[in-house]
């Protein structure tokens, strides 16, 4: 594949990870670094990765930059709850 077609499917998979981060339901959030761990051990298996190095660093630089955009877009949901409620607040009185 080319440089440009995977830069641009690790920039989809993290923009995806982040919006179903910020849904209500935690479990959204683990639906993709469940798949990318099944499809990275699917391509070890497959000879497709021929190291056993190389797949745990991609396993795990993956898997770090999908938690962490699962953090953010938790974060941000509760700050957007957060924001909600205040105005609620500020009406009642």
């Amino acid at each position: 594949m080319s440089e440009f077609i995977v830069f641009f499917i690790i920039i989809g998979m993290s923009a995806f990870q982040y919006f179903m981060a910020t849904r209500n339901s935690i479990i959204l959030g683990a639906i993709i670094p469940i798949l990318f761990t099944a499809v990275m051990t699917w391509m070890f298996t497959t000879s497709r990765i021929e190291s056993m190095t190389k797949y745990i660093v991609l396993l795990l630089v993956g898997l770090i930059i999908l938690i962490e955009e699962w953090v953010r877009g938790r974060k941000s949901l509760q700050k957007r709850r957060q924001k909600e409620l205040d105005i609620m607040k500020a009406k009642d009185l």
